[in-house]
């Protein structure tokens, strides 16, 4: 058999944000940030590259460090991050990097003759007479580069925008020569930010950062966060330069506006800033995302969900699942780890990650360690969702705990239907399993294990019988 995939589809121990997914000779290359487990700053690695057969995107392969930090002319002693990055396939047939380190406001690019490099530092984003791009009076500081090659020409995105600060207009659009480094046609904004977006159409979803850029038949689509960070939205237009009009949002990672399975304004996970972009893989379209884990906003993981290009050209948001590069439902049998829980909360709603109360996906040992992920901080309320699976006869579920408390995780396959089974949990320092008979009607449903009890628990794992 097969093996599934899963979101995160890279492994628990890996932390890769900012997923910039292209398809090169057969293969899906992911391109992002590196963040660290336990992290005090984002991007605080070099840039790694993972990619899987377009055949089997549950068999991803590590393809080692594609570009160091320290590569960079400006950042020879490594104390600046890389901030997340883009790849494109320039005229000569070579492969582009275009980053910006996190302390300056020009956009650098390496270069390699391969997709998983390794790259080699190129230049910097320059007008013609040598000024780099962003610093030339009147600049917009440049941040997060999304880029598309069309025959000689390479159209970069860029800009950052916060609440309050009207020095920033909005994601701007920068046209550059076949040497894909000079400037030819000179910066203008494409979509506003929210200190300019009354009355344009992107009012509430507003430019704030994570540019990307596809083209899908025609049409130009730019992904970009929006000012509340949880959600993708997107933008089309026929221009690479201008007239793109709001279309709407392709994915949050607290899955709020979806109203097919709670109210729309729920928040089911615990969000923060958001970045990726789409790609066709045997004819499927995806939106690759990144969720927050160890409760803080530093350590995030790459998921993916499949999208549905309607007709018309309008792309309807996604739900966030546990099987998104799946293709379908996992199987309803069998172990499945805690970490690939999609849905996280407790009694009290909340939107943003973060604070003591709230459970958390973590890990043992430190960053680099290939442990296995679980969810921790589990308290009375705590409850942990998984979508979806393919059931058919089964009459048990089971779970593996380390327990500092006494309770029962209730079994659910709605985050308020009826509880189909209590599974007792007792104080254990090692991981323990405990079960009881469950009975789940037969179809695709969701897994939903609430915690009622005193302490604090983690959840390692769950199984299906």
């Amino acid at each position: 058999m097969k093996k599934q995939a899963f979101n995160p589809y890279l492994p628990s121990w890996e932390y890769i944000p900012d997923g910039e997914p292209y398809v090169f000779d057969g293969r899906v290359y992911v391109y992002g940030s590196h963040d660290f487990y336990n992290g005090y700053v984002f991007c605080m690695g070099d840039y790694v590259c993972w990619s899987a057969p377009v055949t089997d995107l549950a068999d991803w392969r590590y393809e080692g460090v594609i570009y160091p930090r320290n590569e960079d002319p400006m950042n020879k002693e490594g104390k600046m991050c890389l901030y997340a990055p883009d790849v494109t396939k320039g005229p000569d047939g070579r492969y582009y990097l275009y980053y910006v380190l996190d302390k300056v406001n020009v956009v650098s690019v390496a270069v390699s003759d391969m997709p998983a490099g390794r790259y080699e530092f190129y230049g910097y984003v320059h007008y013609e007479d040598g000024t780099r791009l962003g610093e030339r009076a009147g600049d917009e500081p440049q941040f997060d580069p999304g880029v598309l090659t069309e025959g000689e020409r390479t159209y970069l995105y860029t800009g950052f925008c916060g609440r309050g600060d009207k020095s920033r207009s909005g994601a701007q659009a920068t046209v550059l020569g076949p040497d894909m480094l000079t400037i030819v046609e000179e910066p203008r904004i494409v979509i506003p930010g929210c200190e300019y977006g009354e009355g344009t159409g992107f009012e509430e979803h507003e430019y704030f950062e994570a540019a990307s850029i596809r083209k899908v038949g025609d049409t130009y689509y730019l992904i970009y966060s929006s000012v509340v960070m949880h959600e993708l939205c997107y933008a089309t237009s026929k221009s690479p330069t201008e007239g793109f009009v709001y279309g709407g949002v392709l994915v949050s990672n607290c899955d709020l506006h979806i109203d097919t399975y709670k109210p729309a304004d729920m928040p089911m996970a615990y969000g923060a800033n958001n970045h990726g972009s789409m790609v066709e893989i045997n004819d499927e379209w995806y939106i690759f995302y990144h969720r927050h884990t160890n409760g803080t906003w530093y350590s995030r993981q790459g998921c993916a969900e499949k999208l549905e290009i309607l007709p018309d050209g309008r792309i309807p948001q996604v739900e966030i699942t546990s099987c998104g590069l799946n293709g379908g439902p996992l199987i309803g049998k069998g172990e499945y780890p805690a970490y690939l829980a999609c849905h996280l909360f407790t009694d009290e709603p909340s939107m943003y990650v973060g604070g003591d109360a709230f459970p958390k996906i973590m890990q043992d040992g430190r960053d680099g360690d290939e442990e296995p992920g679980y969810i921790a901080n589990m308290k009375d309320g705590a409850t942990a969702g998984f979508k979806y699976f393919s059931c058919e006869g089964i009459r048990e579920i089971r779970i593996r705990t380390r327990a500092y408390g006494d309770g029962v995780y209730e079994v659910r396959t709605a985050w308020n239907g009826e509880v189909l089974a209590k599974i007792p949990v007792k104080s254990s320092n090692v991981w323990e399993e405990s079960g009881a008979p469950a009975q789940i009607p037969d179809g695709k449903q969701a897994i939903y294990l609430t915690y009622r009890g005193n302490g604090c628990l983690s959840l390692l794992s769950f199984s299906l019988h």
